[in-house]
């Protein structure tokens, strides 16, 4: 009679539970895997024989069949090495069948029968109690990330001999415990920038509304600088937000073992020669990209011109959605992708196009060549385009110190608060308004209605570009403590167009 023992497999960020059935015949021997294995999967008959036999224990001398259930569903990675090892030792009697149940496995074997560290513990771990199990039983390297998730016991075994052990009564394995989280402090501060007012002030709106940036100004100006500061004036992560970006990290196999838990927002700055695939997300396995690792955090993007065109339009969905769908003919995963996007780029190919320091050898021409580089929809979805001028070096000399980081967090700490007041759900900020929001939640005062008809037939812009401006003005007012959008609140709305500007 066959033997069954349970493990669970990845769709996206999400687990569902996997049946190992292992039957032995007489015949010529043998092992298949059945279930549509991966060539990962396959691979690990030879990783189990060789842990089996090197942990003292007799490789069943027989026809061996093991299938995966759900059989129609592909399974990928080597943490089916584990429970499959398990199936093999009950179904020939070193484990007692009645011992395992009740127990989720998963882990990669080496060669000498150790448990080596898998990635997607932590989405298993999470669903395990939604399966009806009570204990996870993973390699060692992986027991604090497992012990991150609520109501389940969790076994961290470094040995396969030493589980057989246990399950005879012979070993004891203490239950992992939950790691204490620690306080995140940042290296940067934005008190460390130097001039650049405005550039600031965008950054605060930026940081308050949950609105997309876009920097523009020469080489050495400071746009880097600003945009590696952004986290550290975002309100700190809530223990669900955290637990939902280390699932997507425990996913990718990018969390350390010793600190699983990701604390601080994230920040990814992808080099301007990444694929699609890098950035969106997928491959032959499905995997997250960067749009998914910035998930509650910033994705830098410099050099923005410089991105591949395809990779950059594919950002317009996630931008909206706060999501990405990836479909391919293994299948269909989603992940989660709601993250605020900053931009950098020059304004010309040589960069110090209106410097008034350096002459421009640009063309107008070349100009609008390089800046067609964005397409119009993608510039849409940025609420905030600014040119960041370059520093006076009088200014440098100054040595004038900002606004530290930790009062302006204080700020869009008060502005959040009020947006979530205001809609009532934990989260949602302004930028995330639908247009019947914006149309409930947005109404300037008729000055301010005026001023925003007269820009629009000037600037021509579009209805999005419309939205968004009234956006950023309920953001400027809430950080003003105004429940009322103003003239003065549009006002400045509209000078974070610089884009929507027609060029000599």
């Amino acid at each position: 009679m066959p033997v069954r023992v349970f493990t669970a497999a990845l769709s996206g960020v999400e687990a569902f539970p996997v049946e190992v059935e292992v039957d032995l015949a007489f015949g010529l021997p043998g092992t298949t895997i059945v279930g549509l294995p991966d060539s990962t999967v396959r691979e690990s008959r030879e990783r189990i024989r060789a842990a089996i036999k090197n942990s003292g224990y007799e490789y069943p001398d027989r026809r061996i069949t093991i299938n995966l259930s759900p059989a129609d569903v592909k399974k990928e990675g080597a943490g089916f090495d584990l429970p499959m090892a398990v199936g093999l030792l009950s179904a020939t009697g070193v484990l007692p069948p009645e011992a395992v149940e009740g127990h989720l496995f998963l882990g990669e074997l080496a060669l000498d029968g150790r448990l080596k560290a898998t990635r997607g513990v932590l989405p298993v771990a999470l669903a395990a109690g939604r399966f009806g199990f009570e204990t996870l039983v993973v390699p060692r390297e992986n027991g604090s990330e497992a012990a991150l998730a609520p109501g389940i016991r969790v076994l961290a075994v470094e040995h396969l001999a030493q589980l057989v052990e246990y399950f005879h009564g012979r070993a004891e394995i203490p239950s992992v415990s939950p790691p204490s989280p620690s306080t995140y402090s940042y290296s940067e501060d934005l008190s460390d920038i130097v001039g650049q007012e405005t550039a600031r002030r965008a950054l605060e709106i930026a940081a308050a509304g949950g609105h997309n940036l876009l920097l523009v100004g020469p080489p050495g100006a400071g746009k880097t600088m600003l945009a590696r500061r952004l986290p550290t004036i975002l309100p700190e992560m809530s223990w669900e937000e955290a637990l939902e970006t280390t699932r997507i990290y425990s996913v990718a196999g990018l969390l350390s073992p010793e600190n699983p838990l990701v604390l601080s927002r994230p920040f990814r700055s992808p080099h301007h020669t990444i694929s699609e695939v890098g950035l969106i997300g997928g491959g032959s396995q499905l995997r997250p990209g960067e749009i998914s690792l910035a998930h509650h955090g910033v994705l830098f993007l410099d050099e923005l011109p410089e991105f591949n065109r395809r990779a950059l339009e594919a950002l317009r969905e996630p931008l909206e959605e706060g999501r990405v769908t990836i479909t391919r003919a293994t299948g269909s995963v989603t992940f989660p992708a709601r993250f605020l996007l900053v931009c950098a780029m020059n304004p010309c190919r040589c960069g110090y196009y209106g410097d008034p320091r350096r002459p421009c050898r640009c063309t107008p021409q070349e100009i609008r060549r390089y800046r067609s580089r964005l397409s119009g929809p993608l510039l849409d979805r940025i609420d905030l385009q600014l040119e960041v001028p370059a520093v006076d070096h009088r200014e440098l000399a100054a040595e004038r110190r900002g606004e530290p980081s930790e009062v302006v967090r204080r700020r869009v700490i008060r502005a959040r608060k009020r947006q979530e007041e205001r809609y009532g759900i934990p989260g949602k900020t302004n930028a995330g308004l639908t247009v019947r929001e914006v149309q409930e939640w947005c109404r300037p005062d008729r000055e301010g209605r005026q001023l925003l008809e007269k820009a629009g037939d000037k600037l021509g812009l579009s209805a999005r570009a419309y939205h968004r401006i009234l956006r950023v003005a309920r953001t400027i007012a809430d950080l003003e403590e105004e429940e009322r959008i103003s003239v003065r609140h549009i006002s400045e709305a509209i000078q974070y167009r610089s884009l929507d500007r027609a060029l000599p």
